[in-house]
């Protein structure tokens, strides 16, 4: 099987593809706080006449709360360009529950609002005879909802879980996310729960149906959840190194999570990325000024340019060998990362 390795582009992202599913923690904002330069960088590509869409994992928010945010940021956006993984869930226990259901609910807003889009009953009780339980992110869930929500999926009720992220990015650094907190209560009950975020179909599904993408490109910063999800999507993907993904991370990333574009940040849809060129040696790859290789079970780098192109062209050296090579973080040091 050919490996897969990272693509050139002639012409600006923003030019190629119609839609940008964009994640939002980590690569547009981090907490409250723009990503730096995401706002101008949106600007430029809904100018080259790129749709722009928020693809969220997290579902604490409804997408009115995100949108509001996000034009308060200074970047226009309304509700309906706003998917996240509350819709995909509801969405998901929509079709598994009778019509008008109660459903056991341990999280935030944005799931109660998506369930009742659904036409679905939000409880908080398992006293309240609920047909399903769903899990979701949000700051105030504590021990009493992680609780209510073992016993009713200690009984058997299907379990749904909005995402299985284990950490997410704030304004203070990386904290636990919806993962962490569904590993509770897998713990308490033996039980895994459906999950319907990225990278799961689910959510891939939600996105296209909301936004009727023709040629979609996801944006993220995560190989496990934004990464992933586009590859099994069958859709391109730009990863920027602006939240949970680093250099090394990206080298090293495992067939099924290789990013089609790598980007320092969302700048990166306003440019043309570069084509990969034929080492001299063989297994070795140029980008701009950069050629990477492996000798000797290793990785090695020569030149000198934009380290993004270095991070190419090491990108498709690690990825294109038989088997995984060392001296990663000696490689993209050498980098400038």
């Amino acid at each position: 099987m050919t490996a897969r390795l990272p693509k050139g582009c002639a012409r600006p992202l923003a030019t190629e593809y119609d839609t940008a599913l964009l994640d939002l923690d980590g690569v547009v904002y981090a907490g409250r706080a723009a990503i730096p330069h995401a706002v101008a960088a949106l600007a430029g590509a809904r100018g080259e006449g790129m749709r722009l869409a928020y693809v969220t994992n997290n579902a604490s928010r409804p997408p009115r709360a995100v949108s509001e945010h996000l034009t308060e940021l200074g970047i226009p956006t309304a509700p309906t360009d706003v998917v996240n993984s509350a819709q995909a869930t509801a969405r998901l226990v929509a079709e598994r529950v009778p019509e008008g259901a109660a459903v056991l609910v341990v999280g935030g807003e944005g799931l109660l609002e998506a369930l009742r889009e659904r036409g679905l009953v939000p409880v908080r009780s398992l006293d309240d005879e609920p047909a399903a339980v769903v899990q979701g992110f949000a700051p105030d869930v504590d021990w009493n909802q992680l609780a209510e929500a073992a016993f009713a999926v200690r009984q058997g009720l299907p379990w749904v879980a909005s995402n299985a992220d284990l950490t997410i990015p704030t304004g203070r650094g990386i904290a636990p996310g919806n993962g962490a907190l569904v590993e509770t209560v897998r713990i308490a009950t033996g039980r895994t729960p459906e999950v319907a975020g990225k990278p799961e179909p689910p959510m891939h599904r939600e996105s296209m149906l909301r936004t009727g993408a023709r040629r979609a490109l996801v944006v993220g910063d995560r190989l496990d959840t934004d990464i992933e999800g586009a590859v099994r999507g069958g859709v391109d993907s730009l990863l920027v190194f602006t939240g949970v993904t680093d250099a090394a991370g990206a080298v090293t990333a495992p067939e099924g999570r290789r990013p089609v574009y790598l980007a320092e940040d969302l700048r990166g849809l306003l440019v043309a990325h570069p084509e990969l060129m034929p080492g001299e040696e063989p297994g070795a790859f140029g980008c701009g000024g950069w050629t990477a290789g492996v000798r000797d079970a290793a990785l090695w780098l020569d030149g000198e340019g934009e380290r993004i192109d270095a991070l190419r062209a090491l990108c498709a050296a690690a990825w294109a060998a038989a088997e995984a090579p060392g001296g990663v973080d000696k490689a993209v040091a050498r980098a400038g990362f």
